[in-house]
């Protein structure tokens, strides 16, 4: 599941692959830019904001993209045949003499000047793999609402940009917290985002996403997608819930015995 970290590391490869050469082919395949021609445009950088990509070229211009839950971007050989999913899934190729990059099952694909980047995520928190990082002012928006709870916040990008529903188990667990407890009783928020950040720069160059410090297969994470399946701590069985607006609830995974706090609302 793409989070901050599967972000940093997409937008370096992106960038390590295009930036510096002029785009000899341009195919964005979403109905507003079907007409939308950048062959000729210098690629400058790509770089990640939170769980954004943001690949400016010349002329001022700034193709974003956000990769949801499943989407990713693929890099091979200009001329190779792509490989990341059937046709129909891509939603974007952009090609340079030696590379090409193929944007698949992408949810989200605009083109704004890159003067106007701020409309897309400029309401972003701060981007705990990114220069901005703050973890004062992460601190500070994330008790901002002390009622709200801890999971909830976390994933709001508006808080802190990078963390998603992987993450969010996965540090509750860590702190020994139930992710339904309110922030005003989270007892170190700043431990939190400290623990936050430490995670993803950790992972941010892994293929494997850890949390546990084992890297073997099936062991690299405490709770998520553990469903019913034995703590690693304790051993009861890990328990899973929705968590989020209705309609919009994600699967999140905790033990019951190792974390305090409530369990999650009835229903």
């Amino acid at each position: 599941m793409p989070e901050g970290d599967t972000v940093w590391r997409t937008a370096r490869a992106l960038h390590g692959a295009l930036a510096g050469e002029a785009l000899i082919r341009s195919d964005l395949r979403v109905p507003r830019l079907a007409t939308t021609d950048l062959t000729g445009r210098e690629v400058l950088e790509v770089v990640p904001r939170g769980k954004h990509l943001l690949t400016r070229v010349g002329g001022g211009l700034t193709l974003h993209s956000h990769l949801g839950m499943d989407g990713s971007w693929r890099v091979h050989a200009t001329g190779e045949r792509p490989r990341g999913g059937p046709q129909h899934q891509i939603r974007a190729v952009l090609a340079t003499a030696d590379r090409t990059a193929v944007g698949y099952r992408l949810p989200v694909l605009d083109l704004v000047r890159t003067t106007d980047e701020s409309t897309l995520v400029g309401h972003l928190g701060p981007d705990l793999l990114g220069p901005d990082w703050d973890a004062d002012e992460a601190v500070r928006r994330l008790l901002s609402d002390p009622g709200r709870t801890v999971g909830e916040a976390l994933l709001d990008q508006r808080n802190l940009a990078g963390v998603g529903n992987v993450y969010k188990s996965e540090l509750c667990f860590l702190l020994r917290i139930t992710p339904w407890l309110p922030m005003a009783s989270v007892p170190d928020p700043e431990r939190l985002v400290a623990l936050a950040k430490k995670l993803l720069e950790a992972n941010k160059s892994r293929l494997s996403r850890i949390t546990t410090g084992d890297a073997r297969p099936d062991r690299a994470l405490w709770v998520y997608g553990r469903a019913d399946r034995p703590c690693r701590r304790c051993g009861t069985p890990v328990l899973t819930a929705g968590q989020g607006p209705e309609g919009r609830e994600r699967t999140t995974y905790w033990c019951p015995h190792c974390q305090t706090g409530p369990p999650p609302p009835a229903g």
